[in-house]
């Protein structure tokens, strides 16, 4: 596809790497001569040297550009920009649409305080080293409440604070004075927890105090809490686990209960006796979500998981292994560990980091600094006899989340301050319409007095940032610079869709006609179709070899055997069980074909063997494997074994269509000990520059490997058909077509060259 010289991507700190300048219709240098003239428009030096020492690796990463190299592709860009204002693109509302959204996103980053983002970050970072464990009353009072409720509660914590610290028992106290529902059972304690799972505040308390030691009140948005951290230990990291999970309800009956019981020990009976886990996974696990991904679980660390689970995952040690059954509040579960991680270095999770504490409760930290410093950079004017004149509307209905202004007053809010920034004033209308879409019910407790006071801190805050995003591009050279290469981005982008790129891909005409006038551009060398096995030894060879030497080819591979009783065909539970392993293994390998072997004694009916058979594949298709996958062996009392029961048996063997299914298995032990490549090769393959090139079979041995090369014939150098070089020939057209539109573009808008200008900055 076409190369743009100009690149979107929201993920770059530096978006668009193309000229640092504003729309080339303000860039007229009227003081020092001009070093490029496209139309009407003039180019300084300046401009095109910026652009350059952004630009100089664009076509090639290793090799520099030299100015004169790089004027070409600044004077496309030029009059691909001076095309796109002509035409009217700037002013589109698709294009002031896509460009507001880059805005706003590209704000974000300017928005932030990036130093206390980054002091949030490694301080939260140094706190993943440990864990704490904790214990908590909360005296609670809503966010919202009246001045004197908030000291009452306040008052309340320190008289409970006096008593604990008189020797009263802080389980007991929890148990009685917390208002957090879960302390009736758990007096308080927490467990231990790490970073981001409790709320700023109380985080920094827990992680603050010696272990022991009682907190004073720390306030959060339901109240009051004190903290008593019980013990500190380093982290244990990360782990991940899969799982099969057994329901069992809250309000489950006894003998529902002992049902769910029975179901897990039969599933953990069956992986003790060698069956595969995914297979037992979907089987039995009531956690469907997880069962069909094998049971795996996102990893978690302490505090993510209850804790009968977590405990579990994180004591066993070795991979792979899995516990025996423990209950959890969900049910039962048979955890397998999957992997174990320690903490990862800073440099690693400093991305994620830095995102978390954004978008936490320490948001509100980085938002109340970003409105302090905006508050102090701008000159703000607040009324507060206007502010009184709201006095009439505040009710109840603010606590209900059902507020409305509409009421008989005389006040004209349209023409009524509240205050203004940079002297640019905000009406109570607006004020009060955001109350209108902001508002939701608030806590018990509440006072309307209040609620209606952090709205206008709220409103006030976000006027604030909305004028400074306003401002950002006379505030920041560096957004300026972005955003305006966006601009510039943007146009271009949508400029060479329209011209080059949507051409290129519907005019069937035009590609047929260039790949007529170029078939020498779309040719095939001579090829050589066959297959290259590469193995370790010879004997490893010989035996690939008598695998591929006929598909389907037989695999390494079968499934338990299904024993009968005498003269019985029907399917038992456990045999069923088995049955359903074949079909996982079925699913998970579309290549794969099962051959279904029936057996029957010498005292047994003739058919018996085949009705077995039939039960399989009834079984199998009926999980919508396709019968074209299954093939049929009776066998009957041929092949008698030494084990009798053994004669009344169906096996399976599993083949593949595909070769690299061959190849995974002798893999399975030893990665990448066998590669065996099938297809076109050419003769300068690396694989084949020791090996003759004819048609037939020939051995290689060479560094230290061996290779078996079958080339099953050799086609000469052609032409490609127009079906083969499609993709090719598109490619080449839509440069083609750039370079026609340039050159009507270069007719329009013609282009001087200052040679004096140019010597002056050549390099």
């Amino acid at each position: 596809m076409l190369k743009y010289p100009i690149i979107i991507s929201l993920l770059s700190a530096v978006i668009f790497n193309s000229c640092k300048t504003s729309a080339p219709k303000t860039q007229v240098v009227s003081e020092t001569p001009a070093l490029i003239q496209i139309g009407n428009e003039k180019f300084s030096a300046t401009d095109f040297l910026d652009s350059y020492n952004k630009n100089k690796f664009a076509s090639d990463s290793v090799k520099e550009l030299t100015t004169e190299e790089y004027l070409p592709v600044y004077r496309d860009q030029k009059i691909k920009m001076l095309a796109a204002q002509s035409e009217g693109l700037d002013t589109t509302n698709d294009y002031k649409e896509e460009i507001n959204s880059y805005y706003d996103q590209l704000a974000k980053n300017f928005l932030v305080d990036k130093a206390l983002v980054e002091k949030l970050a490694t301080e939260a970072y140094a706190r993943m080293k440990q864990e704490v464990k904790a214990s908590h009353i909360l005296i609670a009072v809503s966010e919202d409440a009246s001045p004197k409720d908030t000291l009452d509660a306040y008052n309340a914590a320190l008289a409970l604070r006096g008593r604990l610290e008189e020797g009263s028992d802080f389980g007991d106290m929890a148990a009685r004075f917390s208002k957090d529902p879960s302390a009736s059972q758990n007096k308080g304690d927490l467990g231990y927890f790490t970073v981001f799972q409790t709320v700023y505040p109380f985080e920094t308390a827990a992680y603050s105090l010696p272990v022991g030691k009682l907190s004073y009140p720390i306030r959060s948005k339901t109240g009051y809490h004190l903290i008593k951290v019980n013990d500190r230990r380093a982290s244990r990291g990360t782990v991940r686990i899969a799982h099969i999970m057994v329901k069992v309800d809250k309000k489950a009956t006894e003998a529902q209960k002992a049902a769910a019981k029975i179901k897990i020990d039969d599933a953990y009976k069956k992986l003790q006796n060698g069956h595969e886990w995914d297979a037992i996974a979907e089987a039995y696990s009531d956690d469907k979500q997880s069962s069909k991904n094998h049971g795996f679980l996102p990893p978690f660390g302490t505090g993510q998981m209850v804790p009968e689970v977590e405990e579990t995952s994180f004591a066993l040690t070795k991979l792979n292994s899995y516990a025996a059954p423990v209950l959890s509040s969900y049910g039962w579960h048979i955890i397998r560990l999957i992997e174990k991680k320690n903490l990862e270095p800073y440099s690693v999770l400093a991305p994620t980091l830095r995102q978390k504490v954004v978008t936490d409760s320490r948001g509100k930290v980085l938002d109340q600094a970003t409105a302090k410093r905006l508050r102090s950079k701008y000159a703000i004017q607040e009324f507060a006899d206007k502010y009184a004149l709201f006095n009439s509307l505040i009710d109840s209905t603010l606590i209900s989340g059902s507020w409305d202004y509409m009421k008989a007053v005389s006040t004209d809010w349209v023409s009524n301050p509240l205050f203004t920034i940079e002297k640019r004033p905000y009406e109570a209308l607006s004020f009060l319409n955001y109350i209108k879409t902001q508002q939701k019910p608030r806590p018990k407790g509440s006072s309307p007095e209040v609620i209606f006071k952090h709205y206008y801190t709220d409103y006030l805050t976000d006027r604030l940032f909305a004028y400074e995003k306003e401002h950002l591009e006379e505030t920041y050279p560096e957004f300026k610079s972005q955003i305006t290469e966006i601009r510039q981005g943007v146009l271009l982008d949508q400029l060479t869709e329209e011209n080059v790129l949507q051409r290129s891909l519907t005019d069937s005409t035009g590609q047929q006609a260039y790949y007529q006038k170029n078939t020498d551009h779309f040719r095939y060398p001579e090829r050589a179709f066959g297959t290259i096995v590469t193995a370790p030894d010879t004997a490893t060879l010989h035996a690939i070899k008598k695998a591929i030497a006929k598909s389907p080819y037989l695999l390494e591979r079968k499934a338990n055997e299904l024993i009968f009783k005498e003269g019985s065909s029907d399917l038992t539970q456990d045999q069923i069980d088995k049955l359903y392993d074949v079909f996982v293994i079925l699913q998970k390998n579309p290549d794969y074909v099962v051959e279904i072997a029936g057996y029957r004694s010498s005292t047994e009916a003739e058919t018996i063997s085949s009705d077995r058979i039939r039960k399989a594949v009834q079984y199998l298709s009926s999980k919508n494997i396709s019968i074209i996958r299954i093939l049929e062996k009776d066998y009957g009392s041929f092949r008698q074994s030494a084990e009798i029961e053994r004669n009344r048996r169906i096996s399976f063997q599993f083949y593949s269509q595909s070769k690299k299914d061959v190849e995974k298995v002798y893999n399975s032990v030893t990665p990448d000990a066998v590669i065996i490549q099938e297809g076109y090769f050419q003769k300068n393959n690396a694989l084949l520059s020791q090996a003759k090139w004819e048609t037939g079979e020939q051995t290689v041995t060479a560094n230290g490997l061996t290779y078996w090369i079958e080339i099953q014939k050799i086609e000469p150098a052609r032409v490609k058909t127009f079906a083969e070089a499609r993709g090719s020939v598109i490619n080449e057209y839509q440069k083609v077509l750039e370079k026609q539109w340039l050159e009507k573009l270069q007719q329009k808008f013609p282009v001087k060259v200052n040679q004096q200008e140019l010597e002056k900055i050549k390099r």
